[in-house]
């Protein structure tokens, strides 16, 4: 099993037992894996491979993955930020597939 394929299942695991599901986009999902993946590498945590870290762990905790902003995210518009993670009427096609606006306040965006 790769990392990617294991960090799916560890994650997929864990989050649907919260009532979460991965986007059923596989192509797009690993690729938001293999992000978090490296900015595990590179920052020494999993922040969203969407938005900038800053390298500082105590300045990104709200978008260390999952990011703060996903319960709120899904529930308004079926998907969080990245797209990541989704509804399940997100991936049955029951909900819109929508913009989902940056819910991150400007001054932590770098």
């Amino acid at each position: 099993m790769t990392r990617e394929e294991q960090l799916y299942a560890n994650l997929k695991k864990s989050q649907e037992k919260l009532g979460y599901c991965f986007n059923n986009d596989l192509p797009l999902t690993m690729d938001l894996i293999r992000g978090l993946l490296a900015n595990r590498e590179r920052y020494g945590y999993m922040s969203c491979p969407c938005r900038l870290a800053s390298g500082v762990v105590a300045n990104d905790r709200d978008i260390v993955c999952p990011c703060h902003y996903r319960a709120a995210d899904i529930s308004e518009y079926g998907s969080c930020y990245c797209g990541l993670y989704v509804s399940h009427d997100w991936n049955d096609g029951a909900a819109d597939h929508v913009y989902v606006p940056e819910r991150r306040p400007a001054e932590k965006i770098i």
